[in-house]
């Protein structure tokens, strides 16, 4: 136990981030209060302050900006016909590291969990079939996780899609690349089998 109350106040705030216990919030808390890290610590500090103050949700994506729209949304490069639905900002990182993706995203910032009071309007989803009334969307993308809510919350989207005539697609699940069968659970393996698509022989990789 520290002496100092202002100590303890550091650790314990440490510890909302995720995947920070008490041992390793310690660590933190005397790693940035070291003296010579101190001009860094203050630095810390005002860059987390100024981001929790200016840092806001996009008014179309709900992506993560300081704008009304993000960069995404404003770019005339990108494809507002299309929709990838993601449960989180990190998600957008992830999918833009591929530079495979060139339409406009939706963060529904959770998913869907009943038993956890988490419903359609938690999560956005009033907004989305809003977005879906009134813009030129012409396909989902539905990038909702692997998981039984992510599962629920995609099926759900894909309802609300379908009396707009809207057709959503369901990003692939199961082998990842270079991936080896006998080191892969059973659900990761039926649901790849399940997923299986047609090999296409014209496009062989030759390599």
């Amino acid at each position: 136990m520290s002496n100092s109350p202002n100590i303890e106040k550091l650790i314990e705030q440490l510890r909302i981030l995720p995947g920070v216990g008490p041992k390793t919030a310690q660590r933190m808390a005397f790693h940035v209060l070291a003296q010579h890290r101190r001009s860094k610590a203050k630095h810390l500090a005002q860059t987390l302050e100024m981001a929790v103050q200016t840092v806001r949700h996009c008014d179309s994506c709900r992506n993560y900006c300081e704008s009304t729209l993000c960069h995404i949304c404003a770019s005339p490069d990108r494809d507002p016909s299309t929709l990838c639905i993601i449960e989180s900002p990190q998600d957008v990182w992830a999918i833009e590291q591929t530079a495979s993706f060139k339409g406009h995203y939706f963060v529904l910032h959770g998913r869907l969990s009943p038993l956890d009071g988490i419903g359609p309007q938690d999560i956005g989803l009033d907004q989305l079939i809003k977005r879906m009334s009134t813009t030129s969307v012409q396909e989902l993308i539905i990038a909702t996780n692997s998981t039984v809510e992510g599962e629920a919350t995609a099926h759900y989207i894909a309802q609300q899609a379908q009396p707009l005539n809207i057709p959503c697609s369901r990003i692939a699940h199961g082998v990842p690349m270079g991936g080896e069968l006998e080191y892969l659970d059973g659900n990761t393996l039926s649901y790849a089998l399940q997923a299986r698509v047609q090999l296409d022989t014209d496009h062989v990789d030759q390599r």
